[in-house]
């Protein structure tokens, strides 16, 4: 399984959370508003971040945006 190894992945890029307003889930636990987050994959509607548990989760793409 591919998505075993993306810790250890290298960073695509860098990310910073904007926000952590969920519909449906709690994600203000495992995200922090004005942190980066490496990116380790990302699909159309997610990006798979290392958050702050130290493991690789997959949030929707609006509680981010680019850092440059």
């Amino acid at each position: 399984m591919l998505n075993l190894k993306w810790k250890d992945a290298p960073t695509i890029r860098t990310v910073k959370c904007v926000n952590t307003n969920a519909e449906k889930y709690l994600v203000s636990n495992v995200l922090t508003v004005g942190k980066e987050y490496e990116v380790k994959n990302e699909t159309e509607e997610f990006i798979f971040v290392v958050d702050n548990t130290g493991k690789v989760g997959g949030y929707y793409k609006d509680y981010f945006e680019s850092v440059q």
